[in-house]
C-alpha cells in the first residue's frame, strides 16, 4: 500500500489472498485495478503470475499496469487474466507503442492513469518525475488526442489519507470529455464513495485503502450505495458463498507459487 505515494509492505501475495478473497470480494465490487508500483528491477513474469492468482475465480473485469513499454508486454498482461491495460509514464515517453496496443486491442482496452500532486503538476515514472506540461493540458491532450479508452484521475496529495477525494481534479477536465472518468486517492469510508458517484463528472470511483474495508466492510459499502439510489448491480450473497466455496484460492496458491 503507499501513503502520498511513499511505499509501505504489509504482506506478499499468500498475505494479500488469506485476508482478502478476490473470488468473494467480486461480489462488493465492479472491476479490480491490480497495479505494479516497484520503484526499480520490475518482474514481468511475476506481475503475471500474480495477476493469475488475483483473478482466479474473479469474475469482475480486471485492469493491470505499471510500467507497460509495449505491445507485447500490454499482451502479456491481458493474456493473464487482465481485461484492460492501464497506461502512465508511456503516455508521455512513448506515445508510438500507446497507438500500437490501441491498434491491436482496441482503445476501450487502455485507461489513462494521471497522476496529480499539488501545484497540479502531473507526475510520471511511479510519482518521481514532474512533467512540465500542466495537468489541465495534459489531461485534455490524453482524452481528446490520445487513443484510449477511460481516464483515470488520481489524487497523490490524498493517496491513502483516507481523506475522501480531491473533487478540484475535476475543474482540470476538459468541457466536453467523451469517456469515463474514475476518481481515486483519498477514500477512507463509505461517505466518500456518496460524494463521489454523486458527482456529475464522476462514472467510477476508486480506492486502494484497503484496511478501512477489512471484513465485510466493501459489502456493506455496496448495500449502502443500493439504499442511496447509485444504479449499481445487486448480486445474490447466496450465490456468492456457492462460487466462493467453488473457487478455492488455496488450492490455486499451492499449484501456482
Amino acid at each position: 500500500m503507499s501513503r502520498n505515494f511513499r511505499l509501505q509492505k504489509v504482506g506478499d501475495i499468500k498475505w494479500l489472498l488469506k485476508n482478502y478473497d478476490f473470488s468473494q470480494l467480486a461480489f462488493s465490487i465492479d472491476e479490480l485495478v491490480v497495479l505494479d508500483v516497484s520503484r526499480a528491477n520490475r518482474d514481468l513474469d511475476r506481475f503475471c503470475e500474480t495477476i493469475k492468482v488475483l483473478t482466479e475465480g474473479c469474475f469482475v473485469p480486471i485492469s493491470a499496469g505499471g510500467g507497460i513499454r509495449n505491445v507485447h508486454e500490454a499482451k502479456r498482461i491481458l493474456r493473464s487474466g487482465a481485461d484492460k491495460v492501464v497506461l502512465n509514464t508511456a503516455l508521455h515517453t512513448d506515445l508510438d507503442s500507446v497507438w500500437d496496443i490501441a491498434r491491436e486491442f482496441g482503445r476501450q482496452c487502455i485507461i489513462a492513469s494521471v497522476d496529480i500532486n499539488k501545484g497540479n503538476k502531473v507526475w510520471v515514472e511511479n510519482g518521481t518525475k514532474a512533467l512540465k506540461t500542466g495537468a489541465k493540458e495534459w489531461i485534455r491532450e490524453v482524452v481528446e488526442e490520445f487513443p484510449v479508452g477511460e481516464l483515470y484521475l488520481n489524487s497523490m496529495e490524498r493517496d491513502g489519507t483516507g481523506q475522501g477525494y480531491l473533487f478540484d481534479l475535476l475543474d482540470l477536465l476538459p468541457d466536453k470529455i467523451d469517456m469515463p472518468v474514475i476518481i481515486a486517492g483519498g477514500a477512507g469510508k463509505y461517505d466518500h464513495f456518496v460524494h463521489g458517484l454523486n458527482n456529475a463528472d464522476v462514472d467510477a470511483v476508486a480506492t486502494a485503502h484497503l484496511f478501512n474495508f477489512i471484513g465485510n466492510g466493501l459489502e456493506l459499502a455496496r448495500i449502502g450505495l443500493l439504499s442511496e439510489g447509485i444504479l449499481l448491480p445487486h448480486w445474490d450473497s447466496k450465490l456468492a458463498a456457492q462460487l466462493k466455496g467453488i473457487y478455492s484460492s488455496n488450492k490455486f496458491i499451492s499449484e501456482k507459487l
